[in-house]
């Protein structure tokens, strides 16, 4: 299914405040990318930031206001599409002089674009009547990148009155956060990540932009983030049900990414995508059956299929791969977000994180535990929440203040969730702990697992308030920094033009000449997890556990021999590449295999 975005990569969401406000610096070239409405009060702050920037009258929502949190999104949102949309009018009454917006949305395509070749055939004729007609042809294609927003599912608390009593539904974090994309301007796509929220996805029905108009054209889009094809399919499926459409399946690797790491069971990336190849058509014909039927029955006229894409990201580092996954795959665009970290005209990452970023080596960049909500997050060793929490431990203060509640989760000891990073859960654990009587040893793992956890809220909101030098009162100012294992190959600050210019292959910004292909190094990190999952479920393996190593051993064996099958297409028929292919993925599979053996032994 053809692309119908004159770009084939989008930006997506990174952290909280990284993407925050991308769209303002990238979608007036007709590049797309993803903000995350999880923190209401970032999105407040920075309507009120850029409300200053503008001159616009900024009118505060506070949190005493009635349904302040999805009032607070719409209007953030409302704000940077009104931005985007002035900065398209400006931009279209530009010239096309050497250093103008115009000329630089254009310069920033891809030559394979058809605008492309328009432009560069404006460039070279000599007739200034066909020049000023085809000035008028680009201009009329100019059109902003899309402005996207994510939730994350599992962020969904569940939020209490003065009184302590809990308050329906519809105020959940999730569910607000929708809401207030869903009344906002904006005709765009809300992207979930994490996993399927029965109670989100039901909350959908009730709002109507995303329905489809006479035409049935749809002004709010559903993209889902899976990791595969199963996860695909049961939530296409429980949606189409209710008459909604998934217009874009979001593939990410399960480990070669940045932000929470949803590890498969041991399922690799190129199998994953053959997969959704082989029954893409079979897929949308499903949910299309499903889809329609839902429609019919609350009333809808039917009309043709509706598009739905397919896109990749995680972990992609070369023009090369990005170009093999569109072909081979056939998918309709690609993801970049770990490089851009290093791209200040589309992220925001103050200056002391992004040079620890520029500087990072493969040991540098590791998959932690420091997320309170329980899951595998990748991080950045020695960064400046690392250091304000190794701070905290030798004072003997572990944990952080809980001031922003979006990980609230954990009921061990209180009747409404609290944070697992928090210092009232830390020394309540910590407590428990010392009443446990075990030996040094114990103690000190047990003690480090519980210190660990990290405020993300805070932390990931930080750079972009010191970036911009915004006022604003916080209890923790260290920036949490969240790359995937890509960054190690990325070694400087980079311009925008240079970003895309190395996405589409028009120069190579890497200086370093021994990176894997990116399926090999989604394949060590597997190796690595397996690994650590086997090390942590020692020295006693339960029967469950040894079922679950079973099956990803045999999972991950099935994707080495995808691979070696083929090798010879992803090597692209280079002889030297598919020897070292096929050398690294049997040193995988030894690896694997003694590592299995090791565990079965322990049994």
């Amino acid at each position: 299914m053809k692309n119908t975005s004159q770009h084939t990569f989008h930006i997506p969401v990174m952290g909280l405040a990284f993407t925050i406000d991308t769209p303002v610096k990238v979608a007036r070239y007709g590049i797309s990318s993803v903000i995350s409405i999880v923190d209401d009060a970032l999105t407040e702050l920075m309507r009120k930031y850029y409300c200053e920037q503008i001159g616009e009258v900024y009118d505060p929502i506070s949190e005493k206001d009635d349904d302040h949190r999805a009032k607070r999104i719409k209007s953030y949102l409302n704000l940077v599409n009104q931005m985007v949309n002035n900065q398209i009018t400006q931009l279209k009454e530009e010239g096309f002089s050497t250093d103008s917006d115009l000329t630089r949305y254009f310069e920033l395509l891809p030559d394979s674009s058809s605008v492309k070749q328009i432009y560069d055939e404006m460039l070279i004729t000599s007739d200034p009547v066909e020049a000023a007609q085809l000035q008028s042809v680009l201009i009329e294609e100019v059109r902003a990148g899309s402005i996207d927003v994510n939730i994350m599912t599992k962020v969904d608390k569940t939020n209490y009155d003065k009184a302590g009593n809990a308050m329906p539904v519809e105020f959940t974090d999730a569910i607000a956060a929708l809401r207030g994309f869903a009344d906002s301007d904006l005709s765009s796509s809300v992207i979930f990540s994490a996993g399927m929220n029965p109670r989100l996805y039901a909350y959908l029905e009730n709002l109507q932009g995303f329905y489809p108009d006479g035409d049935g054209n749809l002004k709010k889009k559903v993209i889902l983030k899976v990791s595969d094809y199963r996860s695909a399919l049961i939530q296409g499926k429980f949606l189409a049900k209710k008459g909604i459409w998934i217009s874009e399946f979001r593939i990410e690797s399960g480990l070669n990414c940045g932000g929470h790491a949803f590890a498969t069971d041991g399922f690799l990336l190129g199998p994953i995508l053959d997969e959704f190849k082989q029954n893409r058509v079979q897929l949308l014909d499903d949910l299309n059956d499903l889809y329609q039927k839902a429609l019919l029955s609350k009333g809808y006229e039917p009309f043709e299929v509706p598009e739905q894409k397919i896109t990749v990201q995680g972990g992609i580092g070369t023009a090369e791969e990005d170009q093999f996954l569109m072909n081979y795959y056939e998918l309709d665009g690609t993801g970049w977000g770990t490089p851009f970290l290093l791209c200040p005209e589309a992220t925001n990452v103050e200056d002391y994180t992004i040079q620890q970023l520029a500087n990072a080596g493969e040991n540098d960049l590791y998959l932690s535990g420091i997320s309170p909500l329980g899951v595998p997050f990748n991080s950045l060793r020695g960064n400046e929440a690392d250091q304000e929490r190794e701070a905290r431990i030798k004072k003997k203060k572990p944990g952080s203040p809980c001031v922003r509640k979006f990980l609230v989760s954990n009921t061990e000891f209180t009747d409404q969730p609290i944070c697992t990073a928090s210092t009232k859960y830390q020394r309540l654990k910590i407590k428990e702990l010392d009443g446990l009587g075990l030996s040094n040893g114990e103690y000190d793992k047990h003690y480090r697992e519980i210190t660990d956890k990290t405020c993300l809220c805070e932390g990931l909101e930080t750079a972009v308030i010191k970036k911009n030098g915004i006022s604003v009162n916080k209890t923790n100012n260290s920036t949490a920094v969240c790359p995937g294992p890509n960054m190690a190959y990325f070694t400087r600050v980079y311009s925008l033009s240079e970003m895309a210019g190395h996405i589409y292959g028009r120069l190579n910004i890497m200086n370093i000449t021994d990176r894997p292909n990116m399926f090999i190094k989604e394949l060590g990190l597997y190796v690595d997890y397996f690994r650590n999952e086997i090390i942590k479920s020692l020295p006693e393996m339960s029967q469950k556990q040894i079922k679950y190593f079973d099956k990803f051993k045999v999972n991950m064996l099935e994707g080495i021999a995808y691979y070696r099958d083929k090798a010879n297409v992803i090597a692209n028929n280079s002889d030297a590449t598919m020897s070292q292919l096929k050398q690294q993925l049997s040193e995988m599979e030894e690896q694997l295999m003694g590592l299995y053996h090791t565990s079965s032994e322990s049994v």
